[in-house]
């Protein structure tokens, strides 16, 4: 069994979700300290200007985890929803996804950060990329270790056999300690993916595809072709 393990993020880009369909089981490893002006609580949308930040208000505080990261300020949701409505309306799978967003932004409250993003990036994995991973949240295993000794003490509790890892963590992971308990160490190479039309090509300023976006520009911007486009490289 291929496992993944990262921390949630808000509506991740789509290098993310590669990551989620090319295991069969992903961690979301939500029990590690929250960091600020991260990934966790924001990502950006294309709009006519460029890419704009949608960031989710936290607090300045680091002395918690990311699943105790609680959400009192709830002004953001309608904030979120009425940026998508004004930049992404007139986009083809708009009147696809409108109700799923609507349904998250105006209908459902949120209390705390780690259940919105699992949420989200279940629903848009299983709903809308066709993915069929399997998740599980790492609160769940009762995890005593840290730090690299803490990965593998997640994937032996699960019976991995292999562990694809982002490339970020090549700075603080030993191949040795994967090798040694017999189980393959993977890097994800993020390819340059497949460029698709998006809304504010040819305005001033506008310098061509934007990639580095959240999934939500894809499938906005793609609707029933999302699941086609969304893993092919260039």
């Amino acid at each position: 069994m291929k496992v993944g393990i990262i921390q949630s993020n808000y509506i991740p880009w789509r290098g993310y979700f590669d990551i989620i369909d090319k295991v069969d089981l992903f961690v979301f490893h939500d029990d590690l300290q929250y960091t600020k002006d991260d990934w966790r609580n924001r990502n950006r949308i294309l709009t006519d200007s460029g890419p704009q930040w949608l960031t989710i208000p936290c607090g300045k505080s680091e002395k918690r985890l990311i699943c105790e990261v609680e959400l009192s300020d709830t002004s953001w949701q309608s904030k979120h929803w009425n940026m998508l409505m004004q930049h992404y309306r007139a986009a083809p799978g708009f009147g696809q996804y409108s109700e799923f967003f609507e349904s998250v932004y105006k209908k459902r409250g949120w209390s705390n950060l780690s259940d919105l993003n699992q949420f989200l990036i279940t629903e848009i994995s299983r709903s809308f990329l066709g993915v069929k991973t399997e998740f599980l949240d790492s609160r769940e295993l009762g995890l005593t270790l840290r730090k690299g000794e803490r990965v593998i003490e997640i994937l032996e509790k699960v019976g991995a056999k292999s562990y694809l890892s982002g490339p970020s963590a090549k700075g603080y992971l030993e191949s040795s300690m994967f090798a040694d308990r017999g189980i393959a160490l993977e890097w994800m190479d993020y390819p340059e993916y497949m460029p698709y039309p998006q809304r504010f090509e040819g305005f001033e300023g506008f310098e061509g595809f934007v990639g580095d976006v959240s999934i939500v520009d894809l499938l906005l911007n793609l609707g029933d072709d999302a699941v086609t486009v969304a893993f092919q490289s260039a």
